[in-house]
């Protein structure tokens, strides 16, 4: 088979390895659509604080390939969605019902979705692989692990209906926080700086757009809602705007800062404005079982509907180029087809 590798920064080829055969309740899929994203390209340019380079790649949908024993309900051939981690269910975030901060999250990860077959482990498979819903295609079944990611923000936020929401950063996961916004009854600015990822959001139904490029955000935001969003939604992974998000924000109002910096970073927040505004600070990592099952809802249903942002179907085989068009900022999202066809 055909295996995406990323060996070091900016270092991508794609290998020929065995197949992987599958142990006692796990299961091989082939894979159908695999997705791009932005924490692939922070990776594909300077590597993960948690994950160490090797196999690459981690949104996808496919068919069962191959099972181990004691798997039941699913058939070799069957479409399947899946996310690429799961808790262990043992430790105590698990037990509290967090199991977003396992242990052990990332000792049993499924990476190499950039490839033709990835193995779940069982883990993976008991709690995170379902049957993909009819009428929900592949690439759209691979935005599961991004929207459960967001469905997860979301109730940490529990933000009432009717709140004026600003979204920072017009990437895949800032477009998927404005349908996740609109969808619960808020209203949303939206700021970017390529036109692309404006059009996009304007699509997505926000009812404002800002070029971050020639505007002044912060004031930007405060003329349009007369003294700064309810909720500022920080979605670029910069410290730039992890440090200036609290400021945009309306006195009373939430920060999610979403976006992952680099591991050696640290942020600086003006404590008068934190204090004496009541500016609550909100982080959100990942997602858990019931964000996962909450997000496949949303697919199925068409209460999310993704496809809008995917800039093109590219063949497994130019892996490499699609990359290196991501990092010189050509498309947002690509859907990669091992087969050529999804």
């Amino acid at each position: 088979m055909r295996q995406a590798i990323l060996r070091a920064p900016r270092v991508l080829d794609l290998a020929e390895t065995a197949v992987p055969s599958p142990g006692p309740g796990e299961v091989v899929v082939r894979i159908r659509a695999a997705l791009t994203c932005g924490t692939d390209l922070k990776t594909y340019r300077r590597g993960h604080p948690r994950v160490a380079f090797g196999p690459f790649g981690h949104e996808a949908a496919g068919d069962v390939a191959a099972m181990g024993d004691d798997i039941e309900g699913l058939s070799e051939g069957q479409p399947v969605a899946f996310v690429h981690t799961a808790g262990c269910g043992r430790c105590e975030p698990c037990r509290r019902g967090r199991e977003n901060l396992c242990a052990t999250l990332f000792d049993e990860i499924a990476l190499g979705a950039y490839g033709d077959f990835l193995r779940l482990p069982a883990r993976i498979v008991r709690r995170h692989l379902f049957p993909k819903p009819q009428g929900l295609s592949y690439i759209e079944a691979a935005f599961l692990e991004p929207l459960a990611c967001v469905v997860h923000a979301w109730e940490r936020l529990g933000q009432a209906a009717g709140a004026r929401v600003a979204v920072i950063g017009l990437g895949p996961i800032g477009l998927l926080h404005i349908h996740e916004a609109r969808r619960r009854g808020h209203e949303v600015i939206a700021v970017g700086r390529r036109r692309p990822g404006l059009g996009l959001a304007e699509r997505a139904g926000a009812g404002h757009t800002l070029d971050s490029s020639t505007t002044e955000v912060g004031q930007a935001l405060r003329a349009l809602t007369g003294g700064g969003p309810d909720l500022v939604i920080e979605c670029t992974g910069s410290p730039e705007v992890w440090n200036a998000a609290p400021d945009w924000s309306a006195p009373g109002g939430r920060v999610l800062l979403f976006g992952g910096l680099p591991g050696d970073s640290r942020a600086e927040f003006d404590a008068t404005r934190l204090h004496y505004g009541e500016v609550d600070l909100v982080s959100a990592f990942h997602y858990r079982t019931a964000d996962v099952r909450q997000a496949l809802h949303l697919l199925a249903t068409g209460a999310v509907k993704p496809y809008d942002m995917i800039t093109g179907t590219r063949p497994l085989g130019a892996i490499g180029e699609v990359f290196q068009d991501l990092d010189r900022g050509i498309g947002t999202k690509y859907a990669i087809l091992p087969e050529g066809v999804a």
